[in-house]
């Protein structure tokens, strides 16, 4: 099963790497860039899987793009450690 047809697995997915760029050095700054390229390629490129993810890809598809990184800078610390 592929982390995103379960939502809680996805967060948790996310969550892991988030930690493991936080362990390597990244800044927020640059864990929320790489947030935002992501769910720009998730949007344009996944169907999503389940009713959470199809609500973050109409907000991400209605947003623009500063819109879109405090989308991607919210995930970041939804599945931060000190907010899960």
């Amino acid at each position: 099963m592929s982390v995103l047809e379960n939502f809680q697995e996805w967060k948790n997915f996310l969550s892991s790497r988030v930690n493991q760029a936080q362990n390597m050095g990244m800044d927020q700054q640059t864990i929320s860039n790489l947030a935002y390229e992501l769910g720009d390629y998730l949007a344009k490129g996944v169907d999503p899987k389940n009713e959470q993810e199809r609500l973050l890809k109409d907000l991400w598809d209605v947003a623009d793009e500063q819109e879109q990184k405090t989308i991607a800078g919210l995930m970041v610390k939804l599945v931060s450690d000190g907010n899960r």
